[in-house]
């Protein structure tokens, strides 16, 4: 087990937990986001992100710190912690973005790691090869393999207490990011970013980013903290949480307010599109959209900034409490209406239900059936998967919900759309509890009935009779011949 990272609460993917960052000497609570310092701009300061934001832990730059002398020579003199007036954990980036935007810069890991290190940065990361999406597979592999070289060469560097992140490449080829998560996880490196992912955020290709962090996550350990790179709009946080992403690192709060862009969990819009603020933040009850446009442009900028900051933040505390309720997948769905690419990734999620449901609790407090894609849930499946440790009599009626007819069978169970048959007796056990709407969908059909063929199939020799409230022919046909068939509405 990992030292620096412990995990206190799960849901599906997502688990609040403990960051230990002993140069620091803080701990900081996942999920986290780590504002993006830019050194040589003041947008809000790192003080106040700490004092009124409730910021434990940010992130810079030390490749521009490096390169401009007289920030560097005031890093090295008084210490990044001084430099910036931070409290918490400081997190630096080697110049891998640089060397992605510019092809190259001039700096080894060997040297940025020893220069992280000497300005007193608690989470050091290596030169690493951000490659692109879509490239060709031997590109993306070769660039994979200078990654791992480099990270070895981190693992080797004398760092002391200051923790050293381990990034995560492999392009949109799914093998090659598992195996890049294995190769990382093998090394005694302490965080793991998966990087290269904001060009698909850029495009708002979700479905791809899930995939990559599934792949990713597949390779990691279950006590690797997890860094989704540049990741920084709140709308998509819980649907990284959900996958299994413990960090991320947001410029959005302040690149966004330089261009008049007022965040929202739904989505971005310019300020002068605004006739009202669907915000309760400081800024937004102190200001009206008017008077936002009225000040000038380096303080209109500042209260744009606070107010995505406001927002970005709340949305983390929000995914913090629906893992401790249990209903973060009921967040992630409301998340994944507000826009089309969203509900890709949802979707694209949901196509990890097994990876995902080795990590979801099995008992919690409701499961609510809000679409069709919620037939789709871990919860599901794991009952499905289930199904055949049951002990079934010789004769079984499953009813949706018709009488019992005990004196024709040995036994009656229920059928409930989404998981299908289970003994009565589990009708007050998770996730049977489940909160449905009275008009059932046919995915929620359709997967009942797959339930029932999987009890048929796993027990040929018993008797199995359902009882249905008038099922589509189509969702019937699911349903294996030897399962005899009753249509509950014909006695109605």
């Amino acid at each position: 087990m990992r030292e620096c990272f412990e995990v206190r609460d799960t849901d599906v993917g997502g688990r609040i937990g403990e960051l230990t960052v002993p140069r620091a000497d803080v701990t900081v609570e996942t999920p986290a986001l780590l504002p993006v310092i830019n050194p040589n701009l003041d947008t809000i300061s790192p003080r106040r992100l700490a004092a009124e934001f409730g910021a434990e832990i940010l992130i810079t730059n030390s490749y521009i710190i490096h390169g401009t002398e007289d920030v560097r020579e005031a890093a090295l003199e008084d210490g990044l912690h001084d430099l910036l007036d931070f409290p918490g954990a400081i997190m630096t980036d080697s110049g891998s973005f640089q060397l992605s935007e510019y092809g190259e810069i001039d700096v080894t890991t060997e040297e940025i790691l020893e220069f992280q290190h000497a300005i007193g940065s608690d989470i050091a990361t290596p030169v690493d090869i951000p490659t692109p999406p879509d490239v060709s597979r031997e590109r993306a592999a070769d660039e994979l393999e200078t990654t791992q070289e480099r990270l070895e060469i981190a693992d080797d560097a004398e760092t002391g207490e200051m923790l050293v992140s381990a990034p995560v490449q492999g392009s949109t080829y799914p093998d090659l990011r598992e195996a890049a998560g294995h190769h990382a996880d093998g090394t005694g490196l302490d965080v793991f970013p998966v990087g290269a992912i904001v060009p698909l955020l850029n495009d708002y290709r979700y479905d791809d980013m899930v995939d990559a962090v599934a792949a990713a996550k597949r390779g990691l350990g279950a006590d690797a903290p997890v860094h989704l790179f540049g990741a920084g709009h709140p709308m998509m946080f819980a649907l990284g949480v959900a996958m299994g992403c413990d960090l991320f690192d947001s410029a959005a709060y302040a690149l966004y307010a330089r261009d008049d862009r007022y965040l929202t969990v739904r989505g971005t819009r310019h300020l002068e599109e605004l006739d009202y603020l669907p915000c309760s933040c400081p800024v937004c009850t102190e200001h009206s959209p008017d008077d936002l446009r009225a000040l000038s442009d380096k303080p209109r900028e500042k209260e744009l900034a606070a107010h995505n900051l406001h927002v970005t933040f709340e949305e983390i505390r929000r995914i913090k409490q629906a893992i401790r309720a249990g209903n973060l997948l009921e967040l992630v769905e409301q998340r994944a209406r507000a826009h089309p690419t969203m509900l890709d990734g949802y979707r694209t999620l949901l196509d990890h239900a097994a990876q995902l449901e080795r990590s979801d609790p099995v008992s919690k407090g409701a499961f609510f059936y809000t679409s069709h894609e919620s037939a789709r849930r871990p919860e599901v499946l794991r009952h499905h998967q289930r199904l055949d440790r049951l002990s079934v009599p010789d004769s079984l009626f499953l009813t949706e919900g018709g009488p019992a007819r005990g004196d024709e069978f040995d036994d009656s169970w229920r059928v409930e759309p989404p998981f299908g048959p289970f003994p009565r007796s589990l009708s007050k056990s998770y996730p049977f509890t489940a909160e449905l709407p009275a008009r059932t969908d046919r995915a929620a059909l359709e997967a009942a009935a797959e339930g029932v063929a999987r009890l048929a199939e796993a027990n040929p020799d018993a008797e199995i009779t359902l009882g249905h409230d008038g099922w589509p022919t189509a969702v019937l046909e699911r349903i294996p011949s030897g399962v005899s068939l009753i249509d509950l509405t014909d006695d109605q």
